[in-house]
């Protein structure tokens, strides 16, 4: 048999329990058709020789804000490594806005008041950039600081008349004067301007993001909210932008695209005495191919751990009096997720305060009720701060829970202020889910924390802060249970497992080359680990020349 490609001399980890380790992988239109002695005799027209290398399945993030990703690169840098004090930062602004015409938008993402000691204000960036619009996202993306210009293009040339948002706040001064910081809801009062954003910008930012993607060993990548002006998404034209960023061949990783809830609507009668909730032509979760498809669709119930907006159901350990916010009113959330569920959709809702996820788990459960379903897999984005009750209900109602690894060491310390020394116990729980049978998908939620699914992998192991600070560690995972999570569990959790997860035949020919033992290193060393090259459908994708290609 002539096969399009043959990978020997590797160390394949095939997470198939009928065959966990291999040496070569054949492959045939874009998918795996032998391997190891199933290879005697077959010639192939590319042959790669991985040069006794480890790989494993290509990673899958159930959770990561590509296009985000790729915007955040091509903007300026204001994290906590680029710029660790206030100071750093409002030199940053200096330089770029230096940098630019008279007029243009200084735009930036990443710091984090929790690192810094405060948040930036409107009056500071109007020094550092010379007037000119200031607008800086927070690494959790839920809220966001505007300068006085900026706020003057959104049609407030008086920060005294920038009105309160519904599921959002605007920090004030003791005048009632607009500070600068928008959280939740109210940062729509300034992107509003912002997007959505020319189409070469935003396929250049996808484009960006899927070579990030690659270059750590993502093979698919499901993003979470398209389809609407504002933080999470562009425009109502966002599916367009990934056709055409695949038409011209810059995609190269496979992408399950949820549409923000506000994108669907009432389409009118769907077949007699039936209405239809979705987007036109009754497309809905499960449209498209192994390169591009429609997932679940995405909805927010409340905010964020580190900026004190989750809905909890008592106050933040550091800020008494505030118990976070719902982004709608119970019954809106109640009415979406029946709906949409009623529908055909599979639905994922941020749920990160307990508050919120009670409110949710009601709805989800309604939803079952009133219109049966099979094998839904409605999930729960983030899932944060989950009591044993509600882990329990969680499972029972056949729901996947979605934490982010990477959050335990990034925003680790953040969240054990926010949270206190025993409510951090029900942090970003892992071990928990699994005991209580759940699938457990990986993800990052870059880019409000780096993207590196072996970062990841590393805190879902080791849990603890960057300040080496242990965050419940009772919830840890193993080596393997974490990799089961970025390839099998993240596949499952879009109904995907019959393709992707496993280097098996008839699966999609997806890996990662990696420097070394994922499964046997210490696991303290898990981090160290690199990715050589990412395999994408038999085709090397990304190269760092560990590969010999003949």
């Amino acid at each position: 048999m002539r096969l399009d490609a043959v990978f020997h001399n590797g160390r394949f980890a095939t997470l198939d329990p009928d065959r966990p380790e291999a040496h070569a992988i054949g492959v045939l239109g874009g998918r795996i058709a032998a391997l190891d002695e199933e290879l005697a005799g077959c010639t192939a027209d590319t042959v790669v020789d991985l040069g006794g290398a480890h790989a494993v399945p290509g990673f899958n993030d159930a959770h990561h804000h590509l296009s985000l990703v790729g915007k955040g690169r091509r903007e300026l840098d204001v994290s906590y490594t680029a710029a660790p004090t206030l100071d750093a930062l409002y030199r940053a602004v200096a330089e770029r806005a230096a940098t630019l015409p008279a007029g243009a938008w200084v735009l930036g993402a990443g710091y984090d008041q929790n690192k810094t000691g405060a948040h930036p204000t409107a009056e500071a960036l109007d020094r550092a950039a010379g007037g000119r619009p200031v607008w800086l996202v927070h690494t959790s993306h839920h809220m966001a600081v505007a300068g006085t210009a900026a706020f003057a293009r959104a049609g407030f040339t008086d920060l005294a008349a920038v009105p309160d948002v519904p599921g959002g706040h605007v920090v004030r001064d003791a005048s009632g004067r607009a500070e600068g910081l928008l959280q939740e809801t109210a940062m729509q009062l300034v992107e509003r301007v912002l997007r959505p954003e020319p189409a070469e910008e935003w396929t250049a930012n996808i484009a960006e993001g899927a070579r990030a993607a690659l270059a750590v060993g993502l093979t698919s990548v499901t993003e979470p909210g398209i389809g609407v002006v504002d933080g999470i998404g562009n425009g109502p034209a966002d599916l367009d932008a990934y056709l055409r960023v695949r038409e011209n061949g810059r995609l190269g990783v496979r992408m399950t695209l949820m549409p923000y809830i506000t994108a669907l609507r009432d389409c009118g009668v769907f077949e007699p005495d039936t209405t239809w909730y979705g987007l036109d032509l009754g497309l809905r979760t499960g449209f498209g191919d192994e390169w591009l498809r429609i997932g679940p669709t995405k909805m927010m119930s409340d905010g964020s751990l580190i900026g004190r907006s989750a809905a909890m159901c008592c106050d933040y350990h550091d800020t008494p009096g505030n118990s976070g916010l719902l982004q709608h009113e119970p019954e809106q959330i109640r009415r979406y997720i029946v709906e949409a569920h009623r529908c055909g959709w599979q639905i994922a809702t941020h749920a990160i305060g307990d508050a919120a996820l009670d409110v949710v788990l009601d709805a989800y459960e309604e939803a079952q009720r009133l219109h049966p379903r099979a094998d839904v897999r409605h999930r729960v984005e983030h899932a944060a701060v989950t009591s044993d009750a509600q882990v329990a209900r969680i499972a029972a109602l056949g729901l996947i829970p979605v934490p982010q690894g990477r959050f335990l060491s990034e925003i680790g310390d953040g969240l054990l202020a926010a949270l206190g020394p025993e409510r951090s116990r029900l942090a970003y729980r892992m071990r928990s889910f699994l005991d209580a049978g759940l699938v457990l998908p990986g993800s990052s939620d870059a880019p409000v924390v780096a993207s590196d699914p072996l970062l990841s992998i590393h805190d879902m192991v080791n849990r603890t802060t960057a300040s080496g600070a242990p965050i419940g560690p009772h919830e840890a995972v193993t080596a393997r249970e974490a990799l089961t999570a970025y390839t099998i569990g993240s596949a499952h959790a879009v109904h995907e497992e019959h393709l992707k997860g496993t280097l098996a035949r008839g699966m999609l020919a997806d890996f990662a080359v990696l420097s070394d033992d994922l499964l046997g290193v210490a696991p303290e060393r898990i981090a160290q680990l690199t990715v050589g090259a990412t395999v994408v459908g038999g085709r090397v994708a990304h190269d760092t020349g560990a590969l010999k290609v003949s």
